[in-house]
């Protein structure tokens, strides 16, 4: 796993220490000292490529001016055999370093030499992660939002395997519970309003108003009549759920597999409360003290358990007065158990029966209240739900067209659901425009979407990619192979685009750990229009067809590890590299 930039940083502070051990020897700085330096990339490139603090956070214990000890460092500093050709001093003790061929020349190796594993890491070997996303009750079909924990969710766990974690998907499937009888209820009405007439049923203020359920009330009529007419409501309730789940599930798993998303596991709630594992979970809480009776119900003292937490974590009384505290209801008064228990138990499967060292769950930021919450009731548990619980609060989609606001699918005049969008943009666009910053509020441009220019910025990528393979092909035809790194000069690549393009390849690496790091897969979205711009910008000052053949050969063999990085890259986010546009 080679990290040149990572590298590059090492060697800085190993290039400092020799400099400062060997003046120390000398007599010219004070022995002994003990410095933790750190080494930055300048924002702008005039100071340098690589900067070091050493000689200011050496300051105060050797009693001398940080510019003083930054001179004397470099008076002894040795860059022979190093990735630097040059060091030097700005401000008050800044050491600058200046790159030379051998790094870029290292960059090019490792691209080259890793080929599809360049830019992984094992920072995340040996840990057992779950990824929790979309989870959208099957009651209806899937909205925008699920859109966006779709991809969110699958792109972070394909970055997080990328870091060497061992990644599990998984999609909790709500069927049981108030939604389910809601559901039942909802398609009872519309199931007797075919019998008896629309006018002789009332339909339930809260239930589901839309289209599929008449759709589905009327299926079931179509291939059962009016069985159900005369037997009781309990048995009426248990056969159209059976129904509308059994067609809406597959269903939802062909939408989200259409969208390119495949998971290890379809998780039934239902499985939960079958094997008595919730009950189960709510007397382990009661065993523990932190439930208690009130009205006929069993409640979870969450309050007591967050407050407790947060004096465990050291915050003030005046902080913890504004907590959001309330206690939960587990169990009704009329012995069925709540969704938070459920919930509870899911959880306490997930880390105690399985084994996940993590648990990431995708979250609409609606969901915010319930956070604190679910992790105390693991802490309340054994299971350190602050440390072993993480959530990804994720904001609200606005869908635009010319500027205007969607709601309604201009094919079916309803709602816009999933596939009313990926039977209007490409998946890939879909892909790329939701793993957009979780925790921003995104508008999705319809209209941008379909764009087939610079302005949509998965064009423009895949643009660059297409690009690149039009030139090996062309080159190809004219006996002109990509070259190995062992047959061209590197040095020749020293022209400011070049050294540009170059740097954004090194640049892969770090992007690819700060994504698993903030849980923020769409790190991969910028690198990739960064990535592109800096090829076009290399296109269009170096010419290759019709060079001289050993800058042919350099320059061809960038533009072709560019386009191994470009479609690394997308294929982390799911989204094909096509070779023609």
């Amino acid at each position: 796993m080679i990290n040149m930039i990572q590298n590059a940083k090492d060697q800085v502070l190993a290039l400092t220490g020799k400099a400062y051990e060997k003046a120390a020897a000398a007599g010219k700085l004070p022995a002994d000292v003990s410095v933790r330096a750190g080494v930055e990339i300048p924002k702008d490139p005039a100071n340098g490529d690589y900067t070091t603090t050493f000689a200011l956070a050496a300051a105060k214990a050797m009693k001398m001016r940080p510019r003083d000890i930054a001179e004397i460092l470099l008076e002894n500093l040795d860059l022979s055999g190093s990735y630097f050709a040059s060091a030097e001093i700005a401000g008050t003790g800044f050491l600058n370093f200046r790159l030379s061929p051998a790094w870029y020349a290292g960059v090019m190796h490792a691209v080259e030499s890793e080929g599809p594993a360049y830019g992984r890491s094992d920072a995340l070997a040996g840990r057992k992660i779950m990824v929790e996303f979309v989870s959208a009750n099957p009651t209806g079909p899937m909205h925008m939002g699920n859109a966006r924990g779709g991809v969110l969710g699958d792109t972070l766990a394909a970055v997080l395997e990328a870091n060497g974690a061992e990644v599990w998907r998984e999609f909790y499937v709500n069927d049981a519970g108030n939604q389910i009888e809601k559901f039942a209820s909802s398609l009872e009405a519309r199931y007797l309003q075919i019998i008896l007439g629309e006018d002789a049923v009332s339909f339930p203020e809260d239930g589901y108003h839309g289209d599929d359920i008449r759709e589905l009330a009327q299926a079931y009529y179509d291939a059962h009549g009016d069985g159900l007419k005369d037997v009781s409501k309990e048995e009426r309730h248990a056969a159209l759920a059976k129904f509308g789940l059994e067609r809406n599930i597959p269903r939802m798993q062909s939408d989200l597999r259409r969208y390119k998303i495949e998971y290890d596991q379809w998780f039934f709630e239902s499985r939960l409360h079958d094997t008595g594992y919730v009950a189960e979970t709510v007397d382990k809480l009661t065993a523990a003290g932190y439930t208690y009776e009130k009205e006929g119900a069993l409640w979870l003292a969450t309050s007591r358990i967050l407050e407790e937490n947060a004096r465990k974590a050291g915050k003030s009384e005046r902080d913890i007065a504004k907590l959001d505290l309330k206690d939960d209801v587990l169990r009704r008064a009329n012995g069925f158990y709540t969704y938070f228990a459920a919930d509870i138990a899911y959880h306490r499967n997930k880390f105690e029966e399985r084994g996940f060292d993590k648990v990431i769950n995708i979250w609409g930021a609606d969901h915010h209240g319930h956070v604190a919450r679910l992790k105390g009731a693991m802490d309340a548990l054994g299971l350190d739900g602050a440390n072993r619980l993480d959530i990804v609060l994720m904001q609200l989609v606005k869908l635009l067209r010319d500027g205007e606001v969607v709601r309604m699918s201009k094919r079916t005049g309803k709602a816009i659901s999933l596939t009313d969008l990926l039977d209007e943009v490409p998946v890939d666009a879909a892909r790329w425009f939701f793993n957009a910053k979780p925790d921003t509020q995104m508008d999705f441009d319809l209209g941008l979407a379909v764009r087939e220019d610079s302005e949509n910025p998965i064009y423009y990528v895949e643009y660059a990619h297409a690009r690149i393979c039009s030139l090996l092909r062309n080159l190809a035809a004219e006996g002109q192979a990509v070259p190995a790194m062992a047959d061209i000069d590197p040095a020749l690549l020293s022209g400011e685009t070049e050294t540009a393009l170059i740097k954004q390849l090194s640049l892969f690496c770090e992007e690819l750990r700060l994504a698993a790091r903030d849980y923020d897969p769409s790190h991969l979205n910028r690198y990739l229009v960064d990535l592109a711009g800096c090829f076009h910008r290399f296109y269009t000052a170096c010419r290759i067809k019709g060079e001289e053949p050993a800058l042919l050969a350099a320059r061809l063999k960038l533009a072709d590890e560019t386009r191994s990085l470009l479609k690394n890259g997308l294929a982390l986010l799911g989204v094909d590299a096509p070779e023609k546009m």
